[in-house]
């Protein structure tokens, strides 16, 4: 302990530090204070970059293919994205595995690279050059000299397996992630 005048008392100098004060105390507790005002101040921002409810529902979309017919195109939505989906004909499959190596192809990759499981084609339907939403998934749509997908903006054109083979898309349709639950149930996701 301190005397009253503020000198160290023989024991506190026989230590070989100095007492705390009522300064040291203040100034930890005042910083301690501080620390956890600005944590109180701060949480609401960290918090607000957390996926919303919403958005974590749609983190995986799980897609029911037995009303899907052979040759038939559907759409589902994941993430706010339209996803393609296509039960390709026995034609547009041998189609696109004759394509594999074809100098005409702007980003190489071959059929088999693009699928899980065939007949099924699974992409992402947002063209790569400036994000439109490329025809061809209804009947009557046009869907290019390949019979893939067709962008309407800007012309590029896709094969059966939505790769990039015309125009100014400089990559092939994204694949999302995905996999097979059964023969008949898609996850996307």
């Amino acid at each position: 302990m301190s005397d009253r005048a503020g000198s160290p008392s023989q024991a506190e100098l026989a230590a070989g530090g100095e007492a705390p004060t009522r300064r040291d105390f203040l100034t930890l507790t005042t910083a301690a204070f501080g620390l956890l005002g600005a944590g109180i101040v701060a949480w609401p921002m960290i918090d607000s970059m957390n996926p919303s409810a919403d958005v974590l529902a749609l983190s995986t979309v799980d897609v029911d293919l037995s009303p899907v017919q052979v040759g038939q195109r559907i759409t589902a939505t994941w993430r706010g994205k339209p996803i393609f989906i296509d039960r390709r004909t026995r034609q547009e499959v041998a189609e696109a595995r004759a394509a594999d190596h074809s100098p005409t192809l702007i980003d190489p990759a071959t059929d088999a690279s693009r699928v899980k499981r065939q007949p099924w084609l699974v992409v992402i339907g947002i063209c790569t050059h400036l994000g439109c939403v490329p025809l061809g998934q209804k009947p009557g749509d046009p869907r290019g000299p390949y019979g893939g997908y067709f962008c309407p903006c800007h012309g590029s054109i896709y094969d059966t397996a939505g790769r990039v083979r015309h125009g100014p898309a400089p990559k092939n349709l994204y694949l999302p992630p995905y996999e097979f639950r059964s023969d008949t149930k898609l996850r996307i996701g």
